[in-house]
């Protein structure tokens, strides 16, 4: 252990001319041990033990303490409890979904002790904030979004001292050029039409524009929201979450004979032939199941507004599928953590892995859709799209 400062005095075992190992107390009062000066802004008052772990083995401190006023070494950092190497051992094994037992076996075999606790973990990671954050609100002007595609997962949160759902909405796009990106992500306590609202305004707000078609699920409160902020634009409502819709009013054996007609629908090589085929899908279900002749119908606008796109974009731009592979990579870490202290701390997980997911489109960008077919989406390409509105 470091030898530890004076008592109650300023006298110390270091003889004149001798360096004192507290250059920073030194500097912090004002004098040197023993000295009476006129710059002397406190005294040394014994010290406290601290356990410092580093790649080398944990470390046992003596840090000078102030009669009035408080002191931490510039050598170490206020509050850091490991070293740099650590904490991003921690931060990479937090995102990609490891338990905290497991983070606390890593931080053994890596040399500490005493091991790390979940509060200690949480504050680890809370230094990933800011690059997230970062991220989260990064400008989206430098290219067109034709197609957007939104969808929501959720997972258990401890709000005001109660363990509730939280809702994890998330926004992608594809490129003027066919490409994909991560456009944001909010978490909320539900998907209500405000919450999808301040959602959709804030990509609008951050550049956000060229949208032509939005892709989601058939929740009110998005739809509407849909509706009020991406003027201009078409809504595609997803066959897959339609065929499930679907299911809730047929009887379980019948579901996959009733999956197989519904998908003829998607299959047709013309727009005329889409709507044509929906409108026969419907009269033959019809007479079995009557509530599936009347969704269909009801649902026919919105269900075949894709067949206005290009052919080539077709089985892309049907359902929100390009979105699920960002919600079983959150569900999957989330799954570990069960249920989360806050809603900071689910924000943070969930950008942590969207971010991980961006990145691997951009370093490894594979086209979503062909340059060539895009084309076509854009004729004139100095005229301005319908974007968003107020």
């Amino acid at each position: 252990m470091l030898p530890p400062a004076d008592r109650a005095g300023d006298v110390g075992p270091y003889s004149a001319g001798e360096e004192s190992p507290y250059a920073d107390t030194t500097a912090r009062i004002g004098a040197e041990w023993g000295e009476r000066t006129e710059t002397r802004t406190a005294w040394r008052n014994g010290h406290r033990e601290k356990t410092m772990t580093t790649q080398a083995g944990d470390l046992e401190l003596a840090i000078p303490k102030l009669r009035a006023g408080s002191f931490f070494p510039s050598l170490l950092e206020h509050r850091r409890r490991i070293d740099q190497a650590l904490y991003a051992v921690v931060m990479e094994a937090y995102v990609h979904g490891v338990s905290t037992r497991s983070v606390d076996d890593l931080v053994h075999a890596l040399g500490s002790d005493t091991g790390i606790s979940k509060s200690e973990v949480s504050r680890i990671c809370a230094g990933l904030d800011e690059q997230l954050d970062a991220f989260r609100a990064r400008p989206l002007d430098h290219t067109r979004f034709p197609y957007v595609f939104l969808d929501a997962t959720y997972v258990k949160a401890r709000v005001d001292h109660q363990i509730v759902s939280q809702a994890v909405v998330i926004a992608t796009g594809v490129t003027e050029d066919g490409g994909r990106e991560v456009l944001g992500v909010m978490v909320g306590d539900s998907e209500t039409e405000v919450f999808w609202t301040e959602f959709l305004r804030s990509l609008r707000e951050r550049g956000l524009s060229g949208v032509r078609l939005v892709i989601s699920d058939s929740h009110s409160g998005l739809v509407k929201a849909i509706r009020k902020v991406m003027i201009g634009a078409g809504w595609q409502r997803c066959r897959v979450h339609f065929v499930r819709n679907v299911f809730s009013v047929i009887p379980k054996g019948s579901a996959e004979m009733v999956a197989a007609t519904i998908r003829t629908i998607f299959a047709q090589p013309t727009s005329d032939a889409v709507r044509a085929q929906l409108d026969t899908v419907a009269d033959m279900l019809g007479r079995q199941f009557p509530k599936v002749k009347e969704m269909l119908l009801e649902a026919k606008e919105d269900l075949t507004a894709f067949a206005d796109f290009p052919d080539q974009h077709w089985k892309k731009i049907q359902s929100t599928n390009p979105l699920e592979r960002l919600n079983r990579e959150i569900k999957r870490r989330s799954d570990v953590v069960q249920v989360f202290p806050n809603t900071a701390a689910v924000t943070r997980l969930a950008t942590a892995v969207l971010v991980e997911l961006h990145d691997e489109w951009i370093a490894f960008p594979r086209r979503y859709l062909s340059i060539e077919s895009m084309d076509s989406l854009y004729p004139d390409s100095t005229t301005s799209l319908p974007g968003t509105a107020e």
